[in-house]
């Protein structure tokens, strides 16, 4: 797939991800629990991943491929992912979602930046340069304007 197209998708998942913390916040609010829209978010995003995963998947993985997976990345993800769906739940309806969302997404492009440039979670390094300093902080303007009142 050519650059275009995966950043389409990035953009589109990006869509995605905003509708859903609307969505998911504003069930939280009505619970009277984000914590509680986090685990009905996480249970139907299991039951439509085990869906999608059945029509997809050519082969299961076999007992040496799952054998030689560090114990840690079986559940750090999913703690991850609870810990930051729940705070965007709970942050959503308060500060709104263009605030939300802005925000969120600069905590995401500094640690990127950062852990690109180290290498952390054993992905590729990519360096710090100027360029990427001068987008990040453009980003960081972008923010202070969209929450500008």
């Amino acid at each position: 797939m050519n650059q275009l197209n995966l950043s389409a998708l990035a953009f589109i998942g990006g869509i995605f991800l905003a509708i859903q913390g609307g969505y998911n916040a504003r069930l939280g609010v009505l619970l009277k629990s984000p914590l509680l829209a986090s685990v009905l978010a996480f249970f139907f995003s299991t039951v439509f991943a085990l869906i999608i995963a059945a029509i997809s998947l050519k082969k299961l993985p076999d007992r040496e491929m799952i054998r030689h997976i560090p114990f840690y990345l079986w559940f750090t993800g999913g703690l991850f992912s609870v810990v930051g769906i729940s705070l965007y739940y709970y942050t959503i309806p308060k500060l709104g979602v263009s605030t939300m969302i802005s925000l969120g997404l600069c905590g995401q492009l500094i640690f990127a930046v950062i852990a690109g440039h180290f290498g952390w979670l054993h992905l590729p390094a990519e360096p710090i340069t100027v360029k990427r300093i001068l987008g990040v902080l453009s980003m960081m303007a972008g923010i202070l304007l969209i929450n500008m009142k």
